[in-house]
């Protein structure tokens, strides 16, 4: 937990928020950023992202950098309109695709981000080889829309970028100050479809392995205490499933939900610590957890349509992330700067942890 100092802001209600990667479903937490950039009262600090996530949050940022909120809303749809079905490549790159794709006898731009094809292609083969031009649409749209010397040049919202090492294992957090179009595709970085982004000497791959997404950046480098967190993932799904596919999927699903449970558990204990006496709270803050999605609306959707850009389905996500946010902000307004309204306990489906019972004990954390 956190040992910063700080107040919240006077204008309205300032909060951080951290964005879940989830492939295409990452269209939802578009959604929630849109409901929450349109309502004047919400003054976002932070973001931390994996992923999509970090697409989210870095193309949010560069519109805000450009033209405010309308231009932050604005670039937001550019982004996800540019990779879906309806979006564009130019005629040259097209080109090249469609040259690489002919022998294996599939069509660009297909049902994903390189299409359900390139999953199945995975299983037996290495992106090195898979992917010889090491092509990732993504890198042409990204570098479309972002100034990322622009978006450098600015201090707020603070961004916190997550990338998994892939020597070490370690994940890894790029500040705004030295993001780059290498720093955000290394974040969405998926090993089965693209080789490792090297950045300086080192390698990395989706951040979503390590922090998906990152909640300590935010807990130690900002001062607002209120986080709330649009998850993409579902923790639980009522069908256990028995085909290749959806035994994969959900073992991915299980795989990037891991670390935020982790950061939710030690966030959880250090607040009963704090609440129960053993660590001094003027040494430590309380947190005050949020969260939009990661039940519900989302669960209805098989872990595969997270490869689904076509623009109907983009939008579909959209709305439902902006309803989500919208009806969170009618129920929670009034409790941003006050209590959390995120039930840990509920979360992670268990009994209350038993504490130390002195202060030697929880100096060991």
């Amino acid at each position: 937990m956190s040992r910063a100092s700080g107040r919240d802001g006077d204008d309205g209600k300032a909060i951080n928020l951290a964005l879940q990667g989830g492939g295409s479903h990452g269209a939802y937490a578009w959604g929630v950023l849109d409901a929450l950039i349109e309502d004047d009262r919400i003054e976002i600090g932070a973001i931390s992202g994996a992923s999509a996530g970090a697409f989210n949050a870095v193309i949010y940022a560069a519109g805000l950098a450009e033209g405010g909120r309308k231009g932050a809303r604005e670039k937001l749809e550019k982004f996800w309109l540019s990779v879906s079905t309806e979006g564009s490549l130019a005629p040259a790159q097209r080109k090249l695709i469609d040259a690489w794709l002919q022998p294996l006898g599939v069509v660009w731009p297909g049902t994903g981000f390189l299409g359900a094809w390139a999953e199945a292609m995975a299983q037996f083969a290495s992106p090195y080889a898979l992917n010889p031009f090491n092509f990732n649409p993504l890198r042409h749209h990204l570098a479309a829309l972002v100034d990322f010397g622009r978006l450098r040049a600015y201090e707020t919202p603070k961004l916190f970028v997550a990338a998994t090492n892939v020597k070490t294992g370690r994940g890894e957090i790029f500040r705004r100050d030295v993001l780059t179009a290498d720093h955000v595709m290394a974040s969405g970085c998926l090993p089965q479809l693209f080789r490792a982004v090297r950045i300086g000497d080192d390698f990395y791959w989706d951040g979503g392995y390590a922090g998906n997404p990152p909640l300590w950046p935010l807990f130690y480098e900002t001062a607002c205490r209120d986080v709330i967190i649009v998850q993409i993932n579902p923790i639980e799904r009522a069908d256990v499933p028995r085909t290749p596919e959806d035994i994969m999927n959900r073992l991915n699903e299980i795989t990037f939900n891991a670390s935020l449970l982790g950061e939710l558990r030690a966030a959880d204990f250090v607040a009963r610590l704090i609440r129960s006496g053993v660590l001094q709270s003027q040494s430590y803050r309380l947190e005050r957890l949020h969260r939009i999605g990661g039940a519900g609306k989302l669960e209805r959707f098989p872990a595969s349509t997270k490869f689904d850009v076509s623009w109907p389905f983009l939008l579909r996500l959209r709305d439902l992330g902006r309803a989500d946010a919208r009806a969170w902000l009618e129920a929670h307004y009034d409790s941003i700067g006050v209590e959390s309204t995120l039930d840990i306990d509920e979360t992670l489906k268990r009994e209350p942890a038993k504490l130390p019972v002195d202060g030697a004990a929880a100096a060991k954390l």
